[in-house]
């Protein structure tokens, strides 16, 4: 999608095999905010879905569409993460997902230990709803694939703006605009309140770019009758209200790499 306030991302050639710790270099298109350099060497950019060897043995059994309750009757496999959730033990949860992920996606990711974006085309719909419904019951609607799929939707499909409203980004002080990514994972908000950002997790790995996750929030599982044709609509709209346009004059750090 060409916008204005667009993400591009480069792949770097080489990365350590660790499972929270891999550096890729990514850049971002022209926007019209300001980003700076992680200081952090452990940065939300290392975020990776890596399958651990003590991960649960995955049971296989049907689901069903649209489940909002897992039980022993349904499928055992999401049953880890229906544990965290219950607990409220949203860390091990966002881990557990990562892992799920890596599962459903197929044997050649389980082999390689993360997902390619071109491989969640085969993730049923059933598996991603059955991960969705279960972080969406547990918070009370405020965490979830569906509900980050509504605020991409609402920036339109600007992955910038869309880490700074779920709060992957963090308003740096100083003169210009500027936000940094946040360090994993301690300054992720694990905690459920009212201060917690709306869709602030499931966590989705970035570190080649934002194809993984755009995979993820346009996969037909969350897809919902003119969901997108209301979002050009109001576009549309916004377009002909008749006010000029103003040139946005802040600062933007092109080459912004993590």
């Amino acid at each position: 999608m060409a916008t204005t306030n667009s993400l591009h991302h480069h792949h770097h050639s080489s990365y350590q095999h660790h499972r929270h710790n891999l550096h890729y270099q990514s850049h971002f298109g022209p926007t019209s905010l300001s980003l700076k350099h992680p200081t952090s060497t452990a940065t939300f950019s290392s975020l990776i879905c890596y399958s651990s060897s003590s991960s649960s043995a995955l049971v296989t059994s049907a689901t069903t569409t649209n489940t909002s309750d897992i039980t022993t009757e349904t499928a055992t496999k999401f049953d880890v993460l229906a544990t965290h959730l219950t607990n409220q033990d949203f860390k091990k949860a966002d881990e557990e997902t990562r892992r799920l992920l890596i599962q459903i996606a197929g044997e050649a990711a389980i082999k390689r230990g993360y997902v390619f974006f071109s491989e969640v085309k085969s993730i049923s719909v059933e598996d991603l709803q059955a991960i969705d419904n279960l972080w969406t019951k547990h918070s009370d609607g405020r965490f979830g694939y569906s509900v980050q799929r509504n605020i991409w939707l609402k920036v339109k499909k600007d992955f910038t703006r869309f880490f700074i409203k779920v709060e992957w980004m963090k308003l740096l002080d100083t003169e210009v605009v500027q936000y940094n990514y946040r360090a994993f994972p301690d300054e992720f908000k694990w905690e459920l309140n009212d201060e917690t950002p709306l869709g602030h997790l499931p966590l989705t790995n970035a570190l080649r770019g934002t194809q993984l996750l755009k995979c993820v929030l346009s996969h037909p599982a969350f897809e919902i009758a003119g969901d997108d044709d209301n979002e050009e609509g109001k576009e549309a709209e916004s377009r002909g209200g008749g006010k000029a346009q103003t040139k946005d004059t802040r600062v933007f750090k092109t080459d912004y790499s993590f």
